[in-house]
């Protein structure tokens, strides 16, 4: 049985576009593993401020508050590509976005916590924006018996890319500590690096990907919703949210993604402050440590992609949690650097496999006319969590003097809770659900 078939795709997709959309996975990854999680991230804390007792704090709220601003927008974003077919061309504008606010970093240095904090906040809305429209065409890519193992085709390729570009990161690292320049020579070049690897291969999708959606209506969307602006944001989120509260598996996806994404964005954004301020790490070996667990999410997402069409989306996901419940353990007990690896090696594992799970059960879930949008939903989950996570660690961080190992613990509670929220869902009256609002008499009305 071949690994890639083509019997896993729907009608007229050829594996070419699948490798088109996947090299997007692998040209994000390079900033969620540089700029959130290997780099940027301890620089921040401990060059660019100083290695305050603030700083953990300051650089969970910067991304707290771009996880804010992508909740505020990302409905009208979801519906707007829904209803003008656009989201190819809204997926270029966010690439571009984040390819420069991510090349602007390079200008932070000691300091310049201003300037981190808006190009930070800047890259990370755009980055999400991007995410969130990407995986918007995963269900018209795959069929619906086999969005666990593309997804996975997609998610685990994606490691890769993070994996190139942190390599190549940590080679000009290794040589410029030869040399004996600082952090801040050469932690900006690899921002520079990041975004032209971002750009370079993120093309590739532009060119094979296709726009399969059809218009849904010709007036614009001002004339329906009221306007662009926060007004009609804050409209669409409510309207959104509403309607997908009919959807009751979908819905209890939604508040059970909430919960474990914020262990997961914790992992993300504060694994090396961890390793830094808890273990010592010097940042050549914060940087092996990420390629390492890079290496273990990519095995994780491919292989369990395959696990997940077969055993089903719950039971997948649910191991993948309870592999996380472990990796908390396992971090929070470590004195040293050899059960702290073992802890990233099972972290990679489930970061791989639990968010490409995620991400499948969105689409089998979401009705086909507003996949973008209920995908833009999913994003809001995410970034909530990511509003959770990360500023949950970092205020207990500040309130206990910086005991991150007391932060650790406190981040396995979230995905304990994710357990047993995903008890609420049933994933096969919700494909129900699903299917027969794809019915043309259950079609949303949209002139209304």
């Amino acid at each position: 049985m071949p690994l890639f078939p083509q019997d896993a795709l729907n009608p007229g997709v050829r594996k070419r576009e699948v490798f088109g959309w996947s090299m997007y996975d692998f040209a994000n990854s390079g900033y969620t593993t540089v700029v959130l999680t290997a780099v940027f991230s301890a620089y921040f804390v401990g060059s660019v401020a100083d290695g305050q007792d603030w700083a953990t704090l300051a650089w969970s709220s910067a991304l707290a508050f771009s996880s804010l601003l992508v909740m505020l927008t990302m409905p009208a974003i979801g519906a707007y590509a829904d209803l003008r077919a656009a989201k190819k061309r809204l997926l270029l504008l966010s690439t571009s976005g984040c390819v420069l606010a991510t090349a602007a970093l390079a200008g932070a240095g000691p300091g310049d916590i201003v300037w981190a904090v808006v190009f930070v906040v800047l890259s990370n809305v755009f980055f999400t924006y991007g995410e969130s429209l990407v995986a918007a065409f995963l269900p018209e890519l795959a069929r619906p018996d086999s969005l666990g193992r593309v997804s996975g085709w997609g998610w685990s390729f994606g490691y890769f890319g993070g994996m190139l570009t942190l390599g190549l990161c940590l080679a000009y690292v290794l040589w410029a500590q030869g040399q004996g320049l600082p952090a801040s020579h050469f932690v900006p070049v690899t921002m520079l690096v990041t975004a032209a690897i971002f750009g370079l291969a993120a093309s590739v999708t532009f060119v094979l990907l296709r726009e399969r959606a059809q218009p849904q209506l010709q007036r614009q969307l001002q004339a329906t919703h009221g306007g662009n602006g926060l007004r009609a944001s804050l409209e669409r989120l409510h309207n959104t949210w509403t309607q997908a509260q009919k959807y009751r598996d979908f819905a209890a996806l939604l508040v059970c993604s909430v919960a474990y994404q914020a262990g997961i964005s914790v992992v993300v954004t504060l694994a090396a402050v961890y390793a830094d301020q808890a273990l010592g790490f010097e940042k050549t070996e914060t940087m092996m440590l990420i390629f390492i667990v890079n290496i273990a999410a990519a095995v994780g997402a491919f292989a369990w992609g395959y696990v997940q069409d077969l055993i089903g989306h719950r039971p997948a996901l649910g191991i993948t949690l309870a592999g996380w419940i472990l990796m908390t353990l396992l971090a929070a007990l470590a004195t040293g650097p050899a059960l702290f690896w073992v802890a990233a090696t099972v972290a990679g594992l489930c970061m791989g496999s639990s968010q490409s799970a995620g991400r499948a059960m969105v689409g089998v879930l979401s009705p086909q006319a507003q996949r973008a949008e209920f995908y833009g939903l999913w994003t809001i989950s995410i970034r909530l969590a990511a509003i959770l996570g990360p500023m949950t660690y970092g205020l207990v961080t500040w309130l206990t003097g910086g005991e991150h190992r007391i932060a650790i613990i406190s981040t396995g509670l979230f995905f304990v809770l994710g357990l047993l929220l995903l008890a609420r869902v049933d994933v096969a009256r919700g494909i129900a659900a699903a299917e027969r609002a794809n019915l043309p008499d259950n079609l949303p009305d949209r002139t209304r």
